[in-house]
């Protein structure tokens, strides 16, 4: 039957928006595959791993025949990507075998039936609802994914929260030594509080496949399970189980020791400074007196850097110690020409803020040095 035809490129475009999630070894073989349906021109690719669905369809299809089947994406996707971009590509399925044609290349892959793939089930009813312009959601993203736990033993970590209610829309990641918070606001969001704990994996996805442009993303959110929808893309998660820290309690207020800094001499002094860290101790000093705020690191062969920069305080002098990893990283994510970073004393987490945006807040606790 045939199945597909187009240009390599038009192929490769869905293909590679849902094989993201697709588990090289799984315990299940057919979850290294796509799921092709067609119906006439209209073909839709599937991927799963079970825990994260993503869909997305393409008028690609060649005949007008309907028909179903599945096959490994990474194969097809290195073919494609082999395949020079002149002849067009036909893809054509029969006896369990799904023949690549372009040109004077062949291929043929194996493929397991379309019936045995396990996709999942999309809840009918869904609590609430909301959109954002896909810009602002993945921006949102960005300003917090950073500070997810990895593969912390506390799973709740593992992923990021997001809060809704009213017109507000807060999304709050911590490991534990460190905590980022952001929000935007939804046009006449009217929402029921709501708290959802969304998996690292799809968080890191959406990333990947979300655009900078205006176009809404539809987000649909039930006590087991969201859904966000964007272009001709369709992904549903599972959410994580557990209880998220309270991280109203986590954020400071009242600090009287506020240092105004240049974003980029900071993060350019602690990349220098971090040369000089090992794996194993990662801690950088700052000693802040008026007007000068000073970075020392130092290792096991007693080497050190030290870095000196001109910054904005008055308050008495202070020394703490951090991860410099954790600095750099809210550095790394952020856009603005200053930051501002608030102490209480060297035993209490420092605030990072962005002057003039009351919409993110970095939490970072000390070590010792």
């Amino acid at each position: 039957m045939q199945f597909i035809k187009a240009s390599r490129d038009a192929i490769l475009r869905p293909l590679t928006t849902v094989a993201g999630i697709v588990e090289r070894r799984h315990t299940l073989p057919i979850l290294a595959n796509v799921l092709l349906r067609k119906e006439a021109d209209v073909v839709s690719f599937l991927a799963t791993d079970v825990e994260i669905q993503i869909q997305t369809t393409a008028a690609l299809g060649a005949g007008k025949e309907s028909g179903a089947t599945t096959v490994s994406a990474r194969k097809l996707i290195d073919i494609l990507r082999a395949l020079p971009e002149g002849p067009e590509v036909s893809i054509s399925v029969a006896n369990r075998k799904a023949t690549i044609q372009a040109g004077r290349s062949r291929f043929a892959l194996q493929t397991l039936g379309a019936e045995e793939f396990p996709t999942v089930a999309v809840n009918e009813h869904f609590s609430a609802s909301f959109q954002l312009p896909q810009k602002q959601l993945k921006h949102v993203f960005q300003m917090v994914h950073f500070a997810m736990a990895q593969q912390d033993i506390r799973y709740y970590l593992n992923g990021l929260l997001l809060v809704t209610e009213g017109n507000l829309v807060r999304v709050v990641a911590t490991d534990g030594h460190r905590l980022a918070f952001c929000q935007a606001e939804i046009d006449g969001g009217s929402l029921t509080r709501n708290e959802v704990i969304i998996p690292r994996k799809t968080v890191l996805e959406l990333q990947r496949l979300l655009g900078d442009n205006d176009e809404a993303v539809l987000i649909d959110v039930a006590a087991n399970q969201v859904r966000f929808r964007f272009g001709e893309v369709e992904m549903v998660s599972k959410l994580v189980e557990g209880k998220f820290p309270d991280y109203q309690r986590v954020i400071p207020s009242g600090y009287k020791k506020a240092v105004l800094i240049q974003r980029e001499a900071l993060a350019s002094s602690l990349a220098r400074a971090s040369i000089l860290t090992s794996d194993k101790f990662r801690g950088v000093r700052l000693s802040l007196a008026p007007g000068v705020l000073k970075i020392q690191t130092s290792n096991a062969e007693q080497e050190e850097a030290i870095e000196e920069l001109e910054v904005d305080y008055a308050a008495e002098p202070l020394e703490i110690g951090f991860n410099v990893g954790y600095l750099q990283d809210v550095l790394g994510n952020l856009r603005s020409e200053q930051v501002q970073i608030e102490f209480g004393d060297s035993n209490t987490s420092a605030l990072l803020t962005v002057p003039g945006d009351t919409t993110f807040r970095y939490v970072v606790m000390p070590m010792r040095i």
